[in-house]
């Protein structure tokens, strides 16, 4: 049972609130499943994990850090957790992903499963960097989500980029 700090909002209105939130960084959180998991199932308990780390921390939300910053942080800390937690090998294979969007063409949905299995190859802290620059966020945000060094930021995905496109050639 969570004890809920905000006295002043009712349940309803927190729920209400932490919906729209989820509603808004939905796709973010799907994004990093994919990169810590290889099977569909185990996509979805990792997105259920998430959402429930999210929902147990909302009441202690504190409005310090934007919200998207919090639930990055959450949702990262709770992907390599779980990552860590559950000793599965990586599976690379053909399996098309499985994406909510309209039919991709062929040759997009190659290119894309062909980078995830790349990514799958990073550090669990290469992962979280990479994910956070394709989420376009800046060099300061991913440096507040992480809590490393705006510079050295930069310096690490300029040698993740190197490395992808390096795998990416083999």
């Amino acid at each position: 049972m969570v004890v809920f700090e905000k006295k002043s909002k009712s349940m309803e209105a927190l729920e209400k609130d932490f919906l729209t939130h989820l509603s808004q960084y939905n796709v973010m959180i799907h994004k990093l499943c994919r990169l810590y998991r290889d099977r569909v199932e185990d996509r979805e308990d990792l997105f259920q994990e998430i959402v429930f780390q999210l929902w147990k921390s909302y009441p202690n939300y504190k409005g310090e850090a934007k919200m998207s910053t919090w639930m990055y942080r959450i949702a990262l800390n709770t992907a390599i957790a779980s990552f860590r937690k559950k000793s599965t090998t990586l599976n690379y294979s053909a399996e098309l992903p499985d994406f909510a969007e309209e039919q991709q063409s062929d040759e997009l949905a190659l290119r894309q499963e062909r980078l995830f299995a790349v990514l799958k190859l990073l550090t669990d802290s290469e992962k979280a960097l990479i994910a956070l620059y394709f989420e376009e966020l800046s060099y300061h945000e991913i440096a507040e989500i992480t809590g490393i060094n705006e510079n050295y930021v930069g310096v690490k995905l300029n040698r993740i980029k190197t490395k992808i496109k390096t795998l990416l050639n083999k």
